[in-house]
């Protein structure tokens, strides 16, 4: 290579995006309250591979859907040949665990899971080619009860990340007979008015009439909200099983609305199907959708078993939690270590040590070649950190085997530095903490919502 000529920068690949550090602390506090409150209901995690047999999507999720005809990532395996694919989503993948290990063998599961999703399409707030999700799965579970506790989950979450403008639409769509005398009437509906379908839903009409339902054409409005409805076809149990969802909301004070276009985009759904849109992010406003896959087990080879669950967008819902206020920077530490000398830098070394070991988190200035810096300079850092205290060692503090603490969050008429002895440094922080002297984030023991 030319002297002269510099490397070409490499970017990582469009639609697939770097979490940064700034964000990192939002992605955190969402999982560790997901896991939280679906854990409160029961729910144990579940973890699937990211890569499965193309097979197993095109089966799951319906040949003729944009997902298997567009969108998925799909390749052959070099060294055997095998026809694999990044998974576009998590319940194929979680159902066919479910057959393979035979879970349900001793009664019904609930389970959850997390973790990156690909679809080739383009990229646009909100909506990756490598996105992630968080869902359930609650399998072997017949009743409208569990599908009710799935949707109260959801709110639980909402409540506990303070998101309150983000609101319930429910829709059922019946069985698959129920359906299938629906789409008749729906075809010879839609084929009377063929000169008003657009391309999509023309190549939709005779493969999945159903999605034509979900278009967002202006104009094509008044012709979906005249269709059929698949509620005029639902039998007595569709009815019931739906009645009951609602009866068990309405009795939990958790509001929705009935919005009888509201259809799946996989193949696999019957009955409830709800989502939990918001109109803070503008086109991309779904940040949850479910309902029951009753079919879909069996369909895979196995015994008839009921199922239900749901998915979020992790991605969608960090960016509610922006606009509701979150801050874009947490705190990177509890305690800072700020030191001049190599014998301060020693003692720092050892000080940091037996903090960690009492569950602290602590960032230790760092030394450059040419020097620590200056006490003002690492205080700065200090301060930007975000960490509760700083802890100072200079030539004077490792004579007199002592160390100045300072409270960096103290208000006004509080304590703001003391001269501890290095050995008493951290009984007395963590005393500080229990003591609710200081606003702390990190500490393990102590605060069991901030799990690492």
């Amino acid at each position: 290579m030319s002297e002269n000529k510099k490397a070409e920068k490499i970017v990582g690949i469009k639609g697939m995006n770097d979490l940064l550090p700034l964000d990192a602390h939002l992605w955190e506090l969402f999982e560790n309250t997901a896991q939280s409150v679906v854990q409160s209901y029961g729910f144990q995690q579940i973890r699937t591979p990211i890569v499965e047999e193309t097979r197993l999507f095109a089966r799951a999720i319906g040949a003729v859907t944009d997902i298997v005809e567009k969108e998925m990532y799909s390749f052959t395996d070099s060294m055997n040949g095998d026809q694999l694919t990044l998974r576009p989503e998590g319940t194929a993948g979680v159902v066919r665990s479910v057959l393979e290990h035979n879970l349900v063998y001793n009664g019904p599961m609930r389970m959850w899971y997390k973790g990156p999703m690909f679809r080739h399409e383009k990229p646009q707030r909100g909506r990756y080619r490598q996105f992630h999700q968080f869902g359930c799965e609650a399998v072997g579970f017949t009743g409208p009860d569990v599908d009710a506790e799935m949707i109260m989950m959801c709110r639980r979450l909402w409540d506990d990340l303070g998101l309150d403008k983000i609101r319930l639409e429910l829709n059922s769509i019946g069985d698959a007979a129920e359906r299938a005398a629906h789409r008749v009437e729906l075809i010879k509906y839609f084929e009377a008015n063929i000169d008003v379908l657009d391309e999509e839903a023309k190549r939709r009409l005779h493969a999945n009439p159903l999605r034509i339902l979900d278009t967002k054409n202006p104009a094509m409005q008044d012709l979906v909200n005249n269709a059929p409805k698949l509620m005029a076809y639902l039998g007595e149990a569709s009815l019931a099983h739906f009645e009951g969802v609602q009866k068990i909301l309405k009795a939990n004070n958790i509001p929705f609305t009935i919005n009888t276009r509201l259809v799946r985009g996989l193949d696999y759904y019957n009955r409830t199907v709800f989502e939990w849109v918001t109109d803070e992010l503008g086109a991309q406003g779904t940040v949850c959708a479910g309902g029951r896959y009753d079919p879909l087990i069996e369909s895979f080879g196995g015994k008839p078993t009921p199922a239900v669950g749901f998915a979020m967008g992790i991605e969608r819902l960090i960016e509610l939690m922006k606009a509701n206020g979150e801050p874009a920077a947490a705190n990177q530490c509890d305690v800072y270590l700020v030191h001049q000398g190599e014998a301060a830098q020693m003692q720092a070394f050892i000080l940091g040590e037996r903090l960690r070991d009492a569950g602290l988190d602590v960032v230790m200035h760092c030394a450059a070649l040419t020097g620590a810096g200056s006490f003002k300079s690492q205080m700065k850092k200090a301060d930007g950190s975000g960490a509760s205290f700083a802890v100072i060692i200079g030539e004077d503090e490792v004579t007199n085997n002592t160390a100045a603490v300072k409270a960096m969050r103290a208000q006004e008429g509080e304590q703001q530095q003391a001269t501890v002895a290095f050995d008493d440094v951290v009984d007395y922080i963590v005393d500080q903490i229990a003591d609710g002297g200081e606003e702390h984030h990190h500490f393990h023991v102590h605060d069991e919502n901030c799990k690492h």
